[in-house]
């Protein structure tokens, strides 16, 4: 497994508050967890708890490829952080930085080996992305 983490993050135009809420619950994560508008999130569910499950069903819009992305939470502080491990082992934390109304959202995660790092990263760059626009917007 690589072990050099990547980094993504962004500063988000709103309060810590409405950044942890659209980050984490299902019903936002559903409108901006994919990384290109030719894929869409139908399902989420998450388990916001130590030991909790998160599963987020990633899919082409055309049906021609999908998958369940989940993780299990293994630390966990409401409204500023939490780590998960993914099912093939790898980790990841997310951090969440207040400053007035603009909040910054960092993901720090292992890579894995299939696909190259800079292609890993602006996957999950992207996804973030989607992500700042959607808070930002609603």
């Amino acid at each position: 497994m690589n072990t050099e983490k990547i980094t993504i993050e962004a500063n988000i135009a709103a309060p810590s508050t409405k950044v942890w809420n659209y980050y984490t619950q299902p019903e936002h994560i559903t409108k901006w967890n994919f990384a290109d508008p030719s894929w869409h999130c139908p399902s989420a569910e998450n388990d916001l708890r130590i030991g909790g499950k998160c599963n987020v069903r990633m899919e082409a819009k055309d049906g021609s490829f999908g998958f369940d992305f989940i993780t299990t939470y293994t630390q966990l502080m409401i409204g500023i952080g939490y780590s998960y491990v993914m099912e093939d082992g790898r980790k990841a934390d997310v951090s969440l930085e207040a400053n007035g109304n603009s909040t910054n959202i960092r993901v720090v995660f292992d890579p894995e080996n299939e696909n190259p790092a800079e292609l890993q990263e602006a996957g999950w760059q992207s996804i973030l992305n989607n992500f700042k626009q959607y808070t930002e917007e609603n």
